[in-house]
């Protein structure tokens, strides 16, 4: 017996993409492999480890966790939609780069994207507030210290930027 497809149309950094897939198949192998973009990584494949995150009509969601056709309709934003039409970086990016908070960088799609709607919600996050915003992720890397100090630096120039 063959696998069902269904028909699935998602908004993708604000471009609309439809195609035919698996029902089985995970948001995330669809945004890598029939979207083509890459900078959403799957890492525990249990949505434990957060590398996986996208933003699912403003909120992140574990795309590892997600079939396809329950995204359908939706607008996600990955890691490369963050920046600016004219390539300007978001505050969460440009936060990263300044406070060294990525060293490997598997990590770091999911840590923007979660960032970045986490700002949306709470402009002025306390250093508790940041360290609760980035718990549900996991860094081998850094020691979180960084990536702490970059949540309050985006937030900084997110208010700065207006």
């Amino acid at each position: 017996m063959s696998e069902q497809h269904r028909s699935v149309t998602l908004t993708v950094n604000g471009r609309t993409h439809q195609f035919d897939v698996p029902v089985r198949r995970l948001l995330s192998d669809a945004i890598r492999h029939d979207v083509g973009l890459t900078g959403t990584h799957v890492g525990c494949e249990h949505g434990v480890c957060g590398a996986c995150t996208v933003l699912m009509d403003g909120r992140p969601v574990r795309s590892c966790l997600l079939f396809a056709v329950s995204a359908d309709g939706a607008a996600i934003t990955t890691v490369e939609g963050l920046a600016a039409a004219d390539g300007t970086r978001h505050p969460v990016q440009q936060a990263f780069t300044e406070c060294h908070a990525l060293q490997c960088g598997f990590c770091t799609p999911g840590f923007l994207t979660t960032i970045a709607a986490a700002l949306e919600d709470n402009s002025h996050p306390s250093e508790e507030q940041a360290e609760e915003i980035i718990s549900g992720n996991l860094c081998r890397c850094t020691g979180y210290q960084n990536i702490k100090a970059a949540v309050l630096r985006a937030a900084e120039l997110k208010r700065a930027a207006g």
